[in-house]
Protein backbone atom coordinates (compact mmCIF):
# COMPACT_ATOMS: atom_id res chain seq x y z
CA UNK A 1 0.00 0.00 0.00
CA UNK A 2 0.80 3.50 -0.60
CA UNK A 3 1.62 5.93 2.12
CA UNK A 4 1.18 9.64 2.32
CA UNK A 5 2.77 11.90 4.56
CA UNK A 6 3.15 16.21 5.22
CA UNK A 7 6.63 17.35 4.61
CA UNK A 8 6.32 20.40 6.98
CA UNK A 9 9.52 22.10 5.97
CA UNK A 10 9.00 22.52 2.49
CA UNK A 11 4.89 22.07 3.00
CA UNK A 12 4.37 19.04 0.34
CA UNK A 13 2.24 16.23 0.48
CA UNK A 14 4.01 13.11 -0.71
CA UNK A 15 3.52 9.88 -1.50
CA UNK A 16 5.57 6.67 -0.55
CA UNK A 17 5.79 2.98 -1.47
CA UNK A 18 8.09 -0.35 -1.11
CA UNK A 19 9.58 -1.98 -4.23
CA UNK A 20 11.58 -4.86 -2.54
CA UNK A 21 14.30 -2.86 -3.02
CA UNK A 22 13.20 -0.24 -0.44
CA UNK A 23 10.72 2.58 -0.30
CA UNK A 24 10.82 5.41 -3.08
CA UNK A 25 8.93 8.55 -3.17
CA UNK A 26 7.36 11.80 -4.94
CA UNK A 27 5.57 14.64 -4.37
CA UNK A 28 2.11 14.52 -4.96
CA UNK A 29 1.04 18.57 -4.47
CA UNK A 30 2.55 21.77 -3.04
CA UNK A 31 0.57 23.03 -0.81
CA UNK A 32 -0.65 26.62 -0.19
CA UNK A 33 0.11 28.44 3.42
CA UNK A 34 -3.24 29.26 4.12
CA UNK A 35 -3.90 25.57 4.82
CA UNK A 36 -3.17 24.59 8.15
CA UNK A 37 -1.29 21.90 8.94
CA UNK A 38 -4.12 19.91 10.69
CA UNK A 39 -5.94 19.31 7.62
CA UNK A 40 -2.71 18.49 6.03
CA UNK A 41 -2.33 15.67 8.02
CA UNK A 42 -5.75 14.46 8.39
CA UNK A 43 -5.84 14.52 4.25
CA UNK A 44 -2.68 12.25 4.38
CA UNK A 45 -4.55 10.04 7.06
CA UNK A 46 -7.26 9.64 4.46
CA UNK A 47 -5.21 8.88 1.54
CA UNK A 48 -3.37 6.20 3.12
CA UNK A 49 -6.32 4.95 4.59
CA UNK A 50 -8.26 4.76 1.21
CA UNK A 51 -4.75 2.70 -0.33
CA UNK A 52 -4.95 -0.20 2.46
CA UNK A 53 -8.11 -0.71 1.97
CA UNK A 54 -8.32 -0.47 -2.17
CA UNK A 55 -4.68 -2.91 -2.05
CA UNK A 56 -7.04 -5.03 0.39
CA UNK A 57 -8.81 -6.01 -2.58
CA UNK A 58 -6.05 -6.87 -4.38
CA UNK A 59 -4.74 -9.50 -1.69
CA UNK A 60 -7.90 -10.18 -0.99
CA UNK A 61 -9.75 -10.87 -4.62
CA UNK A 62 -13.42 -12.57 -4.74
CA UNK A 63 -11.92 -15.08 -6.45
CA UNK A 64 -10.26 -16.57 -3.76
CA UNK A 65 -13.38 -16.48 -1.62
CA UNK A 66 -15.28 -19.81 -1.28
CA UNK A 67 -18.76 -18.12 -1.89
CA UNK A 68 -19.73 -15.20 -4.36
CA UNK A 69 -23.60 -15.38 -3.14
CA UNK A 70 -25.24 -12.05 -1.66
CA UNK A 71 -23.65 -11.50 1.61
CA UNK A 72 -21.08 -14.38 1.39
CA UNK A 73 -17.23 -13.10 1.39
CA UNK A 74 -16.78 -13.16 -1.78
CA UNK A 75 -19.93 -10.70 -2.48
CA UNK A 76 -18.36 -8.28 -0.16
CA UNK A 77 -15.15 -8.40 -1.90
CA UNK A 78 -16.96 -8.06 -5.31
CA UNK A 79 -18.75 -4.87 -3.84
CA UNK A 80 -15.26 -3.36 -2.62
CA UNK A 81 -13.51 -3.98 -5.63
CA UNK A 82 -16.22 -2.75 -7.71
CA UNK A 83 -16.79 0.83 -5.53
CA UNK A 84 -13.44 1.28 -6.29
CA UNK A 85 -14.56 2.95 -9.70
CA UNK A 86 -16.85 5.12 -7.73
CA UNK A 87 -13.74 6.97 -5.67
CA UNK A 88 -13.16 9.82 -8.14
CA UNK A 89 -16.66 11.13 -7.61
CA UNK A 90 -16.81 10.56 -3.72
CA UNK A 91 -13.54 12.83 -3.74
CA UNK A 92 -15.34 15.44 -5.32
CA UNK A 93 -19.37 14.64 -3.59
CA UNK A 94 -18.73 13.33 -0.69
CA UNK A 95 -21.03 12.34 2.25
CA UNK A 96 -20.94 15.08 4.89
CA UNK A 97 -22.85 15.55 8.26
CA UNK A 98 -25.93 16.79 8.70
CA UNK A 99 -28.40 17.94 11.31
CA UNK A 100 -25.93 15.85 13.18
CA UNK A 101 -26.04 12.50 10.75
CA UNK A 102 -24.37 11.27 7.52
CA UNK A 103 -24.32 8.74 5.51
CA UNK A 104 -21.75 5.65 5.52
CA UNK A 105 -21.17 3.19 3.16
CA UNK A 106 -21.03 -0.40 4.03
CA UNK A 107 -18.41 -1.40 1.30
CA UNK A 108 -14.73 0.00 2.88
CA UNK A 109 -13.74 1.85 -0.20
CA UNK A 110 -16.66 3.51 -1.12
CA UNK A 111 -16.23 4.80 2.89
CA UNK A 112 -12.65 5.57 2.65
CA UNK A 113 -13.01 7.71 -0.73
CA UNK A 114 -15.63 9.57 1.30
CA UNK A 115 -13.20 10.31 4.01
CA UNK A 116 -10.95 11.58 1.65
CA UNK A 117 -13.68 13.47 -0.11
CA UNK A 118 -14.68 14.94 3.10
CA UNK A 119 -10.85 16.04 4.07
CA UNK A 120 -10.77 17.88 0.91
CA UNK A 121 -13.91 19.43 1.98
CA UNK A 122 -12.72 20.75 4.79
CA UNK A 123 -9.58 22.41 2.92
CA UNK A 124 -11.49 23.74 0.32
CA UNK A 125 -9.00 24.32 -2.27
CA UNK A 126 -10.44 23.05 -5.74
CA UNK A 127 -7.11 22.97 -7.59
CA UNK A 128 -5.64 20.49 -4.54
CA UNK A 129 -8.98 18.18 -5.10
CA UNK A 130 -8.00 17.90 -8.91
CA UNK A 131 -4.63 16.76 -8.17
CA UNK A 132 -5.92 14.77 -5.32
CA UNK A 133 -8.34 12.99 -8.00
CA UNK A 134 -5.90 12.18 -10.50
CA UNK A 135 -3.64 10.71 -7.35
CA UNK A 136 -6.19 8.53 -6.45
CA UNK A 137 -6.87 7.60 -10.28
CA UNK A 138 -2.87 6.61 -10.33
CA UNK A 139 -3.32 4.56 -7.20
CA UNK A 140 -6.30 2.67 -8.90
CA UNK A 141 -4.42 1.99 -11.84
CA UNK A 142 -1.42 0.45 -10.00
CA UNK A 143 -3.84 -2.01 -8.05
CA UNK A 144 -5.44 -3.36 -11.17
CA UNK A 145 -2.23 -3.45 -13.21
CA UNK A 146 -0.85 -5.68 -10.40
CA UNK A 147 -4.24 -7.80 -10.72
CA UNK A 148 -2.98 -8.18 -14.85
CA UNK A 149 0.02 -9.10 -13.64
CA UNK A 150 2.28 -5.79 -14.58
CA UNK A 151 4.69 -4.87 -11.85
CA UNK A 152 5.87 -1.90 -12.72
CA UNK A 153 5.90 1.55 -11.75
CA UNK A 154 3.39 2.32 -8.55
CA UNK A 155 2.51 -1.21 -9.10
CA UNK A 156 5.34 -2.82 -8.21
CA UNK A 157 4.66 -2.27 -4.54
CA UNK A 158 2.52 -5.51 -4.63
CA UNK A 159 6.15 -6.97 -4.47
CA UNK A 160 5.99 -6.54 -0.71
CA UNK A 161 1.99 -7.82 -0.69
CA UNK A 162 0.47 -11.41 0.59
CA UNK A 163 -1.95 -12.40 -1.89
CA UNK A 164 -4.88 -15.33 -1.52
CA UNK A 165 -4.16 -16.21 -5.53
CA UNK A 166 -1.28 -15.98 -8.14
CA UNK A 167 -1.44 -14.70 -11.33
CA UNK A 168 -0.89 -16.92 -14.20
CA UNK A 169 1.27 -14.39 -15.50
CA UNK A 170 3.66 -13.89 -12.58
CA UNK A 171 4.02 -17.53 -12.32
CA UNK A 172 5.60 -17.96 -15.72
CA UNK A 173 7.55 -14.76 -14.87
CA UNK A 174 8.94 -16.39 -11.63
CA UNK A 175 9.54 -19.85 -13.74
CA UNK A 176 11.69 -18.28 -16.22
CA UNK A 177 13.83 -16.45 -13.39
CA UNK A 178 14.19 -19.25 -11.63
CA UNK A 179 15.34 -21.31 -14.79
CA UNK A 180 17.58 -18.50 -15.67
CA UNK A 181 19.27 -19.71 -12.06
CA UNK A 182 17.48 -21.68 -9.49
CA UNK A 183 20.43 -21.40 -6.90
CA UNK A 184 20.12 -17.55 -6.92
CA UNK A 185 16.98 -16.14 -8.08
CA UNK A 186 16.91 -13.11 -6.12
CA UNK A 187 14.64 -11.27 -8.48
CA UNK A 188 12.51 -13.14 -6.97
CA UNK A 189 12.02 -10.52 -4.64
CA UNK A 190 11.85 -7.76 -6.73
CA UNK A 191 10.14 -8.62 -10.29
CA UNK A 192 7.28 -10.10 -9.22
CA UNK A 193 4.31 -10.77 -6.73
CA UNK A 194 5.77 -13.09 -3.67
CA UNK A 195 2.94 -15.56 -4.32
CA UNK A 196 3.56 -16.47 -7.92
CA UNK A 197 7.25 -16.53 -7.24
CA UNK A 198 6.12 -18.93 -4.31
CA UNK A 199 4.08 -21.37 -6.61
CA UNK A 200 7.44 -21.48 -8.84
CA UNK A 201 9.97 -22.04 -6.27
CA UNK A 202 7.64 -25.04 -4.75
CA UNK A 203 7.93 -26.04 -8.16
CA UNK A 204 11.40 -26.42 -8.21
CA UNK A 205 11.80 -27.38 -4.73
CA UNK A 206 9.94 -29.96 -5.98
CA UNK A 207 12.03 -31.12 -8.53
CA UNK A 208 15.20 -30.16 -6.62
CA UNK A 209 14.29 -32.93 -3.87
CA UNK A 210 13.48 -35.34 -6.68
CA UNK A 211 17.14 -35.09 -7.98
CA UNK A 212 18.68 -34.86 -3.98
CA UNK A 213 16.57 -37.76 -3.57
CA UNK A 214 17.84 -39.95 -6.65
CA UNK A 215 21.60 -39.17 -5.19
CA UNK A 216 20.79 -39.53 -1.81
CA UNK A 217 18.72 -42.78 -1.96
CA UNK A 218 16.70 -40.73 0.92
CA UNK A 219 12.94 -39.77 0.25
CA UNK A 220 12.09 -36.47 -1.67
CA UNK A 221 10.30 -35.33 1.44
CA UNK A 222 13.52 -35.53 3.92
CA UNK A 223 15.80 -34.06 2.09
CA UNK A 224 15.94 -30.70 3.43
CA UNK A 225 15.53 -31.93 6.86
CA UNK A 226 18.72 -34.39 5.75
CA UNK A 227 20.20 -30.70 4.38
CA UNK A 228 20.13 -29.26 8.12
CA UNK A 229 22.75 -31.86 9.16
CA UNK A 230 24.83 -29.99 6.93
CA UNK A 231 24.37 -26.32 7.11
CA UNK A 232 21.85 -24.53 9.46
CA UNK A 233 17.97 -24.57 7.07
CA UNK A 234 15.19 -23.44 8.29
CA UNK A 235 13.72 -26.76 7.49
CA UNK A 236 10.12 -27.21 8.64
CA UNK A 237 8.34 -24.96 6.16
CA UNK A 238 10.25 -26.44 3.16
CA UNK A 239 9.47 -29.88 4.34
CA UNK A 240 5.44 -29.06 5.03
CA UNK A 241 5.57 -27.99 1.26
CA UNK A 242 6.88 -31.31 0.26
CA UNK A 243 4.80 -33.67 2.28
CA UNK A 244 1.71 -31.15 0.76
CA UNK A 245 2.55 -31.99 -2.80
CA UNK A 246 3.07 -35.43 -1.78
CA UNK A 247 -0.34 -35.99 -1.10
CA UNK A 248 -1.42 -34.87 -4.25
CA UNK A 249 -2.04 -30.65 -4.29
CA UNK A 250 -0.22 -28.94 -7.02
CA UNK A 251 1.94 -26.22 -6.26
CA UNK A 252 -0.28 -23.16 -6.80
CA UNK A 253 -3.00 -25.10 -4.04
CA UNK A 254 0.00 -25.96 -1.57
CA UNK A 255 0.93 -22.93 -1.92
CA UNK A 256 -2.07 -20.20 -1.59
CA UNK A 257 -3.43 -23.03 1.01
CA UNK A 258 -0.27 -21.95 3.57
CA UNK A 259 -0.45 -18.21 2.33
CA UNK A 260 -4.11 -18.11 3.47
CA UNK A 261 -4.16 -19.88 6.64
CA UNK A 262 -1.17 -17.16 7.48
CA UNK A 263 -3.31 -14.42 6.60
CA UNK A 264 -5.90 -15.32 8.76
CA UNK A 265 -3.73 -16.11 11.80
CA UNK A 266 -2.97 -12.02 10.98
CA UNK A 267 -6.10 -11.44 11.72
CA UNK A 268 -6.41 -13.45 14.78
CA UNK A 269 -8.39 -16.47 13.03
CA UNK A 270 -7.72 -19.88 13.15
CA UNK A 271 -6.49 -20.91 10.18
CA UNK A 272 -6.83 -25.09 10.79
CA UNK A 273 -8.83 -25.85 14.20
CA UNK A 274 -8.38 -29.46 13.36
CA UNK A 275 -5.12 -29.04 12.64
CA UNK A 276 -4.21 -27.39 15.57
CA UNK A 277 -6.51 -29.21 18.04
CA UNK A 278 -3.85 -31.98 16.83
CA UNK A 279 -1.28 -30.50 17.56
CA UNK A 280 -2.61 -30.17 21.34
CA UNK A 281 -3.98 -33.75 21.44
CA UNK A 282 -0.25 -34.97 20.93
CA UNK A 283 1.27 -32.61 23.28
CA UNK A 284 -1.20 -34.04 25.83
CA UNK A 285 -0.43 -37.47 24.76
CA UNK A 286 3.04 -36.74 25.46
CA UNK A 287 2.28 -34.98 28.53
CA UNK A 288 0.91 -38.19 29.89
CA UNK A 289 4.04 -40.67 29.11
CA UNK A 290 6.43 -37.83 30.21
CA UNK A 291 5.17 -35.81 33.01
CA UNK A 292 4.22 -32.41 33.12
CA UNK A 293 7.72 -31.44 33.79
CA UNK A 294 9.20 -32.83 31.12
CA UNK A 295 11.52 -30.11 29.34
CA UNK A 296 10.96 -31.67 26.52
CA UNK A 297 6.95 -31.13 26.71
CA UNK A 298 7.42 -27.75 27.22
CA UNK A 299 9.60 -27.36 24.19
CA UNK A 300 7.04 -29.51 21.90
CA UNK A 301 4.01 -26.65 23.66
CA UNK A 302 6.26 -23.75 22.58
CA UNK A 303 6.34 -25.39 19.01
CA UNK A 304 2.77 -25.70 19.14
CA UNK A 305 1.91 -22.62 15.56
CA UNK A 306 -1.61 -21.97 14.09
CA UNK A 307 0.41 -21.39 10.66
CA UNK A 308 4.26 -22.52 9.80
CA UNK A 309 4.94 -18.52 8.37
CA UNK A 310 5.41 -15.75 9.54
CA UNK A 311 2.04 -14.30 9.88
CA UNK A 312 2.98 -10.19 9.12
CA UNK A 313 5.17 -11.27 6.20
CA UNK A 314 3.75 -14.97 4.95
CA UNK A 315 4.32 -14.67 1.11
CA UNK A 316 7.96 -13.44 1.37
CA UNK A 317 8.68 -15.81 4.71
CA UNK A 318 7.38 -18.49 2.54
CA UNK A 319 9.61 -17.81 -0.76
CA UNK A 320 12.50 -17.09 1.55
CA UNK A 321 11.86 -20.84 2.78
CA UNK A 322 11.05 -22.51 -0.33
CA UNK A 323 14.26 -20.75 -1.83
CA UNK A 324 16.97 -22.35 0.87
CA UNK A 325 14.87 -25.68 0.54
CA UNK A 326 16.60 -25.83 -2.96
CA UNK A 327 20.08 -25.05 -1.32
CA UNK A 328 19.58 -27.59 0.74
CA UNK A 329 19.12 -29.94 -1.99
CA UNK A 330 22.08 -28.98 -3.53
CA UNK A 331 23.80 -29.10 -0.26
CA UNK A 332 22.79 -32.74 -0.39
CA UNK A 333 23.45 -33.59 -4.14
CA UNK A 334 27.25 -31.95 -3.07
CA UNK A 335 28.02 -34.38 0.22
CA UNK A 336 26.42 -37.27 -2.17
CA UNK A 337 28.89 -36.64 -4.93
CA UNK A 338 32.12 -36.56 -2.89
CA UNK A 339 34.45 -34.85 -3.98
CA UNK A 340 36.56 -34.64 -1.10
CA UNK A 341 38.85 -37.14 -3.17
CA UNK A 342 39.44 -35.24 -6.37
CA UNK A 343 42.89 -33.13 -7.01
CA UNK A 344 40.95 -30.35 -7.80
CA UNK A 345 38.51 -29.89 -5.56
CA UNK A 346 37.45 -26.64 -6.68
CA UNK A 347 36.71 -27.76 -10.19
CA UNK A 348 34.94 -30.94 -9.00
CA UNK A 349 32.66 -28.75 -6.65
CA UNK A 350 32.16 -26.63 -10.00
CA UNK A 351 30.87 -29.18 -12.19
CA UNK A 352 29.11 -31.16 -9.34
CA UNK A 353 27.20 -27.93 -9.07
CA UNK A 354 27.21 -27.65 -12.63
CA UNK A 355 25.36 -31.48 -12.85
CA UNK A 356 22.95 -30.55 -10.11
CA UNK A 357 21.45 -27.52 -12.30
CA UNK A 358 21.39 -29.47 -15.41
CA UNK A 359 19.62 -32.00 -13.41
CA UNK A 360 17.04 -30.06 -11.96
CA UNK A 361 16.27 -27.94 -14.72
CA UNK A 362 15.54 -31.21 -16.80
CA UNK A 363 13.11 -32.52 -13.98
CA UNK A 364 11.44 -28.89 -13.50
CA UNK A 365 10.92 -29.13 -17.18
CA UNK A 366 9.41 -32.81 -17.40
CA UNK A 367 7.13 -31.97 -14.52
CA UNK A 368 6.36 -28.44 -15.54
CA UNK A 369 2.34 -29.48 -15.85
CA UNK A 370 2.60 -28.79 -12.18
CA UNK A 371 2.53 -25.02 -12.89
CA UNK A 372 -0.49 -25.35 -14.66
Amino acid sequence: MSRYAYDTTRRTLIVTWGTGLGDVATVVAELSSEIDDVRIQRLAQALTEFSATAWRTYTHPASAAESLKVNAEGWRRQEAREALSRAPDALINPNLPRAGMMIQPYVPTEEAAHGVGRALHAIADAALRDVIVSEVRSEIDALERAELGDLTGRARQAVLLSREGASPVQVEAADRLLWQNPLDAEALFTEVDPVAAGVAAAHWLQAAADVAAGQSGLDPTVVVMEADNIEALPHRTPTTVLEMMSAGPNPYATVTRLIRGAMAAAEGRVPDLDALLEQIDEIDDLTRELGSSSRANEALREEIRTTPLDPSRPARDLLEDLLLGIRGCWLLYQQCADTAGEENVGEAYEQSTAAFVEALRAEARSHRSRLL
